[in-house]
């Protein structure tokens, strides 16, 4: 298979290159960083720039005749009051967990529908199914990219490609380094500080990359694919079916204490 992986220069995007390229598919990994590897070949793609974007598509399809799998892995976090965040932190959040992703996958689709196969997965968080304390913004990212997974399934079935989100709980990664952390301001400084160290502890003791490469490829396995998967810690995944079956403020009461807001 040819696939195709957004943001493989670390964490999760090249734990899943190493993965599949280690398999003898065509790796292909877009990311801004240059990685030297013998498993997957990198282009240095900014994908919020759609001329890069179409241009690394161009460059693949000189060797290649399909693209079978597009994996858009790539994004960001972003930490700090809602009040605090700026209009350019939110637009930059916004243009590589959703405007990225949805380049991407325009660049791809004519391909897949010439051949009427393709799966796309697109990698999402469990946070997006509710707002997280001081990660308002992050969790509207995701869902939002949730939203337009959920309308693009009707509009690509025709042609036989399935798309899905992968809803990921905390994954061991240098996530912290690459977040958007916003000033945040005095009123919230102490609250936020004790989240802050809690979120850094989550991702510490989250699940390896290489669980979210094994999901992945048993995935692709199926036939057919539900709008919406999750992977994550059990603490982690129980608060999506439990957000649609309690009764509001008693889970916004679960989730403070939770986040040991109380």
């Amino acid at each position: 298979m040819t696939i195709i992986i957004t943001g493989t220069s670390a964490g999760i995007g090249f734990a899943l290159a190493q993965f599949f390229g280690k398999k003898g598919h065509h790796v292909f990994g877009l990311s801004r960083k240059m990685v030297e590897s013998p498993y997957f070949t990198t282009i240095p793609t900014d994908i919020t720039d759609n001329s890069q974007v179409q241009n690394a598509i161009t460059e693949i399809l000189k060797t290649q005749t399909r693209i079978d799998v597009l994996i858009n892995n790539a994004g960001m976090g972003m930490v700090g009051a809602v009040e605090d965040s700026s209009k350019e932190d939110i637009l930059k959040l916004f243009n590589l967990n959703l405007v990225g992703a949805a380049q991407m996958i325009s660049a791809i689709l004519p391909t897949m529908r010439e051949q009427k196969a393709g799966k796309i997965i697109n990698i999402s968080s469990i946070g997006s199914e509710m707002g997280l304390p001081f990660r308002g913004f992050y969790s509207a990212s995701k869902s939002a990219l949730d939203k337009v997974t959920e309308a693009i399934r009707y509009e690509v079935y025709p042609w036989n490609i399935e798309v899905c989100t992968l809803h990921l709980g905390d994954i061991k990664t240098k996530i912290a380094e690459n977040r958007v952390k916003t000033k945040v301001s005095e009123p919230y400084q102490q609250t936020f500080d004790h989240v802050y160290s809690l979120m850094n502890a989550h991702v510490d003791e989250g699940s390896e990359p290489e669980e979210v490469a094994n999901y992945i490829e048993n995935l692709l396995n199926k036939n057919s694919w539900k709008p919406h998967y999750y992977l994550g810690k059990f603490g982690q995944k129980i608060g999506v079916p439990l957000k649609w079956i309690l009764p509001q403020l008693f889970y916004e009461k679960l989730m403070k204490k939770y986040n040991k807001l109380s």
